[in-house]
């Protein structure tokens, strides 16, 4: 991933479509679209990508989706190989009423565990110096922080992504083989262990713009008599887990500290220990 064109600010409208209408929507996109820079060279235009999702012990960004909250926020930790070299990006996603705002840092991968542990955020833990990618790792801690959130879901999926030229404001991606499982640890792997497909066989259609949807994809929407719904990965995912499996509560803790009681002992915490004890007390 070797640049960052993402939008800060977006409109995104999702569909749920059959793999027949996603081929023939691949067709009508290519009159306007590129390949995404990243999907270039590949097999239908297509890469694996990898969400680490973080949330609290009561799931606060799960019950914020589930209750129809207009302005919530996701916090994820998002990459695409597992590379030692290769940067992640933590990233937050909020939904400021229709509007997506998406502020995404370029972290180091050796970073993460320290990070994880409670170690506070330095420019050594980006992957590349820029402002705004210290700005947004600042904000996503502050809110890892505040709300006590810990690695609850990996999830894992193909995606064909197109881009216009030029800023990419607008962009469209189709998602194939999603796939969850729980995640309490930092170990970034580019595979699930026990994956549990969602969405059955259908794929995840996303247009996304800046401003105004662009005439030709109201077209499209109108051709293929798109319907517009929800397809939230995360949620699906805890929903089809079961809550239990994902909200591990965690007993006596402190931030930076892996302290837990037998009977509430969480396997995150448990990694962080491990982590901790791997990067030695200088390191904490």
């Amino acid at each position: 991933m070797s640049n960052d064109r993402a939008q800060r600010t977006r409109r995104e409208i999702k569909y749920i479509i059959s793999e027949h209408t996603a081929l023939a929507v691949r067709s009508f996109v290519n009159c306007y679209l590129d390949p995404d820079e990243n999907a270039m060279g590949k097999v239908d235009n297509a890469y694996p990508v990898h969400s680490l999702y973080l949330d609290s012990d009561r799931l606060h960004t799960y019950w914020a989706v589930e209750c129809g909250e207009r302005n919530r926020f996701k916090l994820r930790i998002r990459y695409y190989d597992d590379h030692p070299d290769s940067p992640v990006f933590c990233e937050i996603k909020r939904r400021i009423n229709e509007a997506i705002v998406k502020q995404r840092a370029r972290v180091r991968r050796d970073a993460i565990g320290p990070l994880l542990i409670g170690e506070a955020p330095r420019r050594h833990h980006l992957h590349s110096w820029k402002p705004q990618y210290w700005a947004d790792l600042l904000d996503f801690w502050e809110l890892v922080e505040r709300y006590q959130a810990a690695p609850r879901l990996h999830n894992a999926y193909l995606r064909e992504a197109y881009v216009s030229r030029g800023k990419g404001e607008t962009r469209v991606t189709i998602d194939r083989d999603v796939c969850v499982e729980p995640e309490f640890g930092a170990e970034l792997l580019a595979r699930l262990e026990r994956p549990r497909q969602i969405f059955n066989d259908v794929v995840i259609l996303e247009l996304k713009f800046t401003e105004q949807m662009p005439s030709w994809m109201v077209e499209m929407v109108r051709g293929f008599d798109l319907k517009r719904t929800s397809a939230a990965k995360y949620v699906q995912g805890v929903e089809a887990l079961g809550q239990p499996k994902v909200a591990r509560r965690r007993s006596g803790f402190e931030w930076g500290h892996a302290v837990t009681s037998a009977a509430t002992s969480a396997p995150w915490l448990d990694a962080s220990a491990d982590v901790g004890r791997t990067l030695g007390p200088n390191r904490r």
